[in-house]
C-alpha cells in the first residue's frame, strides 16, 4: 500500500484528477463572471467538461512536416509540470513534515514547463502562425520569469529558507507576508507575471486568435488541445494557490473555517485575474517587454530592497 501511496498522490488527490476538475470549474467561474460583464448570459457549469470530453474523441491531425515526437510530447510536458507543482503546493501545507530542501525552488521550475511546453509545441508544428506564437512565448517568458523569480526570493530572504516548510512556519507565527511594505509590492507583481503565465488579456499574445489564429496552438486539435486547455485550467488552480502559499498564511484545510478561508482568498485573486483581463486590451510584444523589463522589474527589486531593509 505504500508503495500506491505516491501514485495516488500524483494522480487522484492532490495531483492530476483533482487539479484539472477544480482547473475546470474555475474556468467556468472565469468565462461566466467575463460573460457578466460584458453582458452575456455565460455557458452553464458543465461547459468547460464538456469542451475537453469533445477534444479528447475528435481525430488528432498532425502537420506534415512537423516533428512528430516534439509535436506530441509538447503538451504531455506541461501537464506533467502542472501536476506535480500543483501536487507539491497541496502536499506540503496539508502536511508540512512531506517538504524537503529546495522545494521551493523544484516548483518554480516545474511552473516553466507548460510554457516550455508550448515553444517547443508550436515550434515542432512547422506553421508559419505557430512559429511566431512560440518566438513571442519565448521573449514573453524571458520578460515575465527575472520579476516573477525576484518576488518569490522576497521570501526566502525574509525566512532565510528554500523550503515551503519553513516559509509557511514563518507566517503562521509572524502573520501572512502581504501585510508589510515589501509583500504588497511582491504580491502585486506575482500577480501580474501570473496573467503572463496563464496567457491572458493583456498577455494573451503567443496565442492572440484575431492577429495569428491561436498562434502556439493554431496546429493542435483532439486529445493534444484537450491536454493544453486541462493544463492551462489547472494552472488557473495551482498558481493563486502558490500565492497564497508564499504571501497571504498558506493553505489551512484541517478545519471548514480553514477551507472557508482559503476560498475567500481564492476567490479575491480569481476576481482581481478576471477584472484585469475583462477590461484591458492586448498588448503588442514590444509593449509587454518594455512593461515587464521596466516598471514590473523596478517593483520586483524594490520588493528585494524592502525585503533586506526589514520593511
Amino acid at each position: 500500500m505504500d508503495i500506491l501511496k505516491p501514485v495516488f498522490y500524483l494522480l487522484i488527490f492532490p495531483g492530476l484528477l483533482f487539479t484539472g476538475v477544480m482547473g475546470l470549474f474555475f474556468s467556468w467561474v472565469d468565462r461566466k463572471v467575463t460573460a457578466l460583464i460584458q453582458s452575456r448570459m455565460g455557458p452553464p457549469w458543465y461547459q468547460c467538461y464538456a469542451d475537453i470530453g469533445k477534444l479528447l474523441y475528435k481525430r488528432v491531425i498532425i502537420p506534415a512536416g512537423s516533428n512528430r515526437l516534439s509535436f506530441v510530447t509538447a503538451p504531455l510536458i506541461g501537464l506533467a509540470g502542472i501536476s506535480l507543482a500543483g501536487g507539491i503546493i497541496w502536499m506540503v501545507n496539508i502536511n508540512k513534515s512531506v517538504s524537503f530542501i529546495g522545494d521551493l525552488i523544484v516548483v518554480m521550475y516545474l511552473l516553466v514547463l507548460p510554457s516550455l511546453a508550448l515553444i517547443i509545441g508550436g515550434a515542432a508544428s512547422r506553421n508559419p502562425f505557430s512559429s511566431v506564437g512560440a518566438s513571442r512565448e519565448m521573449t514573453m517568458v524571458f520578460a515575465y520569469e527575472l520579476p516573477f523569480i525576484l518576488v518569490i526570493f522576497t521570501a526566502v530572504i525574509k525566512t532565510r529558507s528554500i523550503v515551503f516548510e519553513d516559509i509557511i512556519t514563518y507566517q503562521l507565527q509572524n502573520g501572512a507576508m502581504l501585510w508589510s511594505a515589501s509583500g504588497i509590492v511582491a504580491a502585486a507583481v506575482f500577480l501580474i507575471c501570473m496573467l503572463a503565465k496563464l496567457c491572458y488579456l493583456p498577455f494573451d499574445i503567443p496565442e492572440a486568435e484575431s492577429e495569428i489564429i491561436g498562434g502556439t496552438l493554431a496546429e493542435y486539435s483532439g486529445a493534444l488541445l484537450a491536454i493544453f486547455k486541462l493544463t492551462n485550467a489547472m494552472m488557473l488552480l495551482a498558481l493563486p494557490l502558490f500565492l497564497i502559499t508564499l504571501f497571504l498564511g498558506g493553505i489551512d484545510v484541517s478545519s471548514i473555517k480553514g477551507i472557508l478561508f482559503l476560498t475567500l482568498k481564492y476567490l479575491v485573486i480569481l476576481t482581481l485575474v478576471i477584472l484585469v483581463k475583462s477590461t484591458h486590451p492586448r498588448l503588442r510584444i514590444d509593449q509587454a517587454l518594455k512593461f515587464f523589463l521596466g516598471p514590473v522589474l523596478g517593483l520586483a527589486i524594490i520588493s528585494v530592497i524592502l525585503t533586506v531593509l526589514g520593511v
